[in-house]
Formats: C-alpha cells, sequence, structure tokens
C-alpha cells in the first residue's frame, strides 16, 4: 500500500491523536489512486452480481469484498470463499457456520447469496460495503506502523457492533474469545496472564466474566456498547502495552550495561 498514515505518538496519546485526524486521514487513503480506481469499479459493478460464481470469476470485486471483513489475504482461495458464500448464513451446516473466525460468517451474512434475491441488489449495499472496506484498509494501513493501534481500531469498531448485537453474554465472549485481536485486546486490558489462552474455554470465560465485573462493575459485553466503555478498554490496552514495551527495553538495556561492565577491554 503506497498511503502511510501519520503516527508520531504511540500508546494513548497515538491514539488520542489518531481519533483527532482519522477523517482526513481516511479520506487521504481513499483518494489515492489504486483504492479510488478500486472504489469506483465496484459501485458500478458489484450490482450486476447475483452469485458466488460471478463474484469469485471477478478478482477486482473479490479484492474489496474480502477487504471489508479484513479477509483480503484469501484472495486466492477461491473455492474455499465460493463455499462459503454459495452455503451463506442460515443453515447449521453452511461452512461459515462451522468455522471459528466469524469474519467468514459476516462476509456470508453480508451478500446473502443463499437467497434468491441475494443483498447485492438491495439499495445502498455497495454504499455500505465499501464503508467497511474503507475502515478496514485504514486499519491495515496503521497496523504497518503501529500494531498497537491498529489493534486499537478494530477493537473500537467491533465492540460497536457486537455490544448492541441480539446474543447471550455468554455467546459474545465467546465471539471475543474466537476473536484473536480482540481476545488480546481484553486479555491485556483486564490485566490477565498470557498463558489464559490455554486454558480450556469455559476457565477462560469464568476469567474474562470475572475480571470485567471487578473492573467495571458489570460481567457482560453488551455494556461496551457503550463508547465510553469501549474507550476505557482500548486505553487501559494501550497503557499497559506501552508499560510493557518499556520494560521490556529497560531490561534489554540493562542486559546489554552488564555485558560490557563485564567483557575485559581489549586494547
Amino acid at each position: 500500500m503506497s498511503f502511510s498514515p501519520i503516527l508520531p505518538l504511540s500508546g494513548t496519546a497515538g491514539w488520542a491523536l489518531l481519533k483527532r485526524t482519522l477523517p482526513a486521514q481516511t479520506a487521504a487513503l481513499t483518494s489515492t489512486p489504486d483504492m479510488a480506481r478500486d472504489i469506483d469499479y465496484f459501485s458500478a459493478k458489484i450490482g450486476n452480481v447475483t452469485s458466488a460464481d460471478q463474484l469469485v470469476a471477478d478478482r477486482r470485486l473479490l479484492k474489496v469484498a474480502l477487504g471489508a471483513f479484513g479477509l483480503e489475504a484469501d484472495i486466492g482461495n477461491k473455492a474455499f470463499i465460493k463455499k462459503v458464500l454459495s452455503d451463506g448464513p442460515i443453515a447449521p451446516a453452511a461452512l461459515a457456520n462451522r468455522l471459528a473466525d466469524k469474519r467468514y460468517l459476516q462476509l456470508a451474512n453480508a451478500f446473502r447469496f443463499d437467497q434468491s434475491a441475494p443483498a447485492t441488489q438491495t439499495p445502498n449495499f455497495a454504499a455500505t460495503l465499501l464503508t467497511a472496506y474503507k475502515a478496514r484498509m485504514f486499519e491495515t494501513a496503521v497496523g504497518a506502523q503501529d500494531e498497537d493501534l491498529h489493534l486499537a481500531l478494530n477493537t473500537q469498531r467491533e465492540l460497536a457492533s457486537l455490544g448492541s448485537a441480539r446474543a447471550t453474554e455468554t455467546t459474545k465472549w465467546l465471539t471475543v474469545l474466537g476473536n484473536a485481536p480482540l481476545a488480546r485486546v481484553f486479555q491485556k486490558a483486564l490485566g490477565l496472564p498470557s498463558g489464559t489462552s490455554s486454558l480450556n474455554l469455559d476457565q477462560q470465560l469464568g476469567l474474562y466474566q470475572s475480571k470485567a465485573s471487578a473492573i467495571f462493575g458489570d460481567s457482560g459485553i453488551s455494556q461496551f456498547a457503550d463508547p465510553a466503555k469501549a474507550e476505557v478498554v482500548i486505553k487501559r490496552f494501550l497503557s499497559r502495552s506501552q508499560a510493557d514495551q518499556l520494560m521490556t527495553q529497560s531490561a534489554s538495556g540493562s542486559a546489554a550495561l552488564t555485558l560490557l561492565q563485564q567483557s575485559p577491554l581489549s586494547l
């Protein structure tokens, strides 16, 4: 990607600056020649697509479709993506429902090629998907420079959707645990040890809920539909991550100094 976001700061200070400049920086990304061409092409052509076969046959359309869900690495896995899209999101045996990564379910649900009238034929389909595509592509550009800020953007977006979803709190937590970037943010924000992910799912679920209750006074995920509470999670993650990085750098510097002190000078 030729676009490089302006990220002079890291941690919570970098996050504050990024939020202030987000609209302008996203606009700068979408105005780059390559991305502008992809956006125009998708807008003009997607309304003519009514099947998974048609979508996977057009690499330019598929690039945007997958990119909107952070699945751009699957651009070459056409048979797999076609199966995900063709099965749709409803049948329990549908491929998307059997995959741990729920981005595939989101993809299948967005297009609904299992229906006689797929979602590509509905008003504003292109605009909705392109909004997601632009956001994801900006996140990817940020991640090339600062992975923590990438995770912060991802968390902000995911919690806005997951927090307000119609599902039980247990299901929502299991969605978090099945989403590696989101689980990483919550693990750090809640102060859980790195070995937590090696525990069985029930034990993990109990730990996350217990910690959330202790910190926020509520064990559920729905509370994070409130942007203010989601912001607390993000800032706790960034602060703790930055502190860990400083400790690692300090330890490395101390080890290097010790080696220098112990090494005899050679003339």
